[in-house]
């Protein structure tokens, strides 16, 4: 036996009754009642008087709560301009600037010019050939040449300091030429003010 067609449409408006009841609208404000305790910690009663008798003749009143807002996406954080400044590398076992790395320097040297308020750390790097105690010499020598090159420019020496990591901070990791050659570097970062 089959079931008619109203049992069949009455099922299905049913079905879809409950779900719409189950899903509600989620932008209509939220309305809670306000019961006795809504008063305030003010709306202490008259002495004789219940506070049934101090409530409007309207068992509850509605108080409306406004929708919650709408999501929306988190905007990023003001973008801080770009720093151009560009890392120098060296020769093995050398702190003494490369001729093809001066041009790197000279736009160091203009960005922080056109930026007479930023302050600049340098930072000298070795590869991982060699002493611990000999690599942060060395590294100190490359931070050093950097700074000098860019005070004699005409950037004060105020504005910049230098440290020594040797070959505790790698750019790239491998035993080889090609990743020894972007080790031995200064790294130019704007300092924290």
């Amino acid at each position: 036996m089959q079931p008619s067609t109203t049992t069949r449409v009455l099922y299905s408006v049913g079905v879809l009754a409950a779900s719409l009841a189950l899903l509600g609208c989620p932008k209509r404000p939220e309305v809670a009642m306000a019961g006795p305790g809504a008063l305030g910690p003010g709306a202490a009663t008259a002495p004789g008087t219940s506070m049934a008798q101090r409530a409007p003749k309207t068992a509850e009143v509605p108080v409306t709560r406004p929708a919650p807002p709408a999501e929306s996406p988190v905007k990023p954080a003001p973008a801080v301009a770009a720093v151009p400044l560009k890392d120098i590398f060296f020769n093995f076992d050398d702190a003494t600037i490369l001729v093809n790395q001066k041009q790197t320097l000279e736009g160091d040297f203009a960005w922080l010019k056109a930026h007479p308020d930023v302050k600049v750390t340098i930072s000298g790097n070795c590869d991982e050939r060699g002493t611990e105690e000999y690599n942060l010499a060395l590294g100190e020598r490359r931070a050093d040449s950097a700074k000098d090159y860019l005070v004699a420019e005409g950037v004060a020496a105020e504005r910049i300091s230098t440290i020594s990591y040797g070959k505790d901070r790698p750019f790239v990791l491998g035993h080889d030429e090609s990743a020894w050659r972007l080790n031995r570097r200064d790294h130019f970062a704007v300092a924290a003010q």
